[in-house]
This record gives C-alpha cells, structure tokens and sequence, in this order.
C-alpha cells in the first residue's frame, strides 16, 4: 500500500465514537473514516481541542491488531 499520509482525505466519511462523558467541546471522542480512494486506508481524529488538526493514519490490519491488543490487555469482553 502507497503512504496513506500522501493521500487527501477531503470526502470521507467519519464515524464517532464518545465515550468520556465530559460533554460539551471536552466531550472524548474519536472519529475515523475510510480514506477516499483506498480499501485498506483508515484516518482517526481526536475531537477535542487540543487533539485539532491531529490525525492518525493505518492500514486496516494495523487497526484489527490494536483493538484486539487493547482488549487483551484491558481484559475486555
């Protein structure tokens, strides 16, 4: 896969997820979207102001293998 951070991201279509409970403009969400133009490309946002303009770039399998990573060690269900 080509470098996702060289591809533009105008178009896509994000999904959020809220979970903090501070409400308002603190409120702790995560948005990520598929990046247009790929199958394998995924972009995520913080949306709290200091996380402005911030963003982060994987593939899909880079993500599979954080969310089951961070739910093995949180021990999750």
């Amino acid at each position: 896969m080509d470098d996702l951070y060289n591809r533009p991201i105008e178009g896509a279509e994000f999904v959020k997820f809220c979970g903090g409970n501070l409400g308002g403009e603190h409120e702790s969400c995560i948005e990520f979207a598929l990046i247009p133009g790929t199958t394998d490309g995924f972009v995520l946002h913080d949306t709290k102001p200091a996380g402005a303009g911030l963003e982060l770039r994987a593939t899909r399998t880079e993500l599979d293998n954080f969310a089951l990573g961070w739910v093995k060690q949180r021990r999750l269900v």
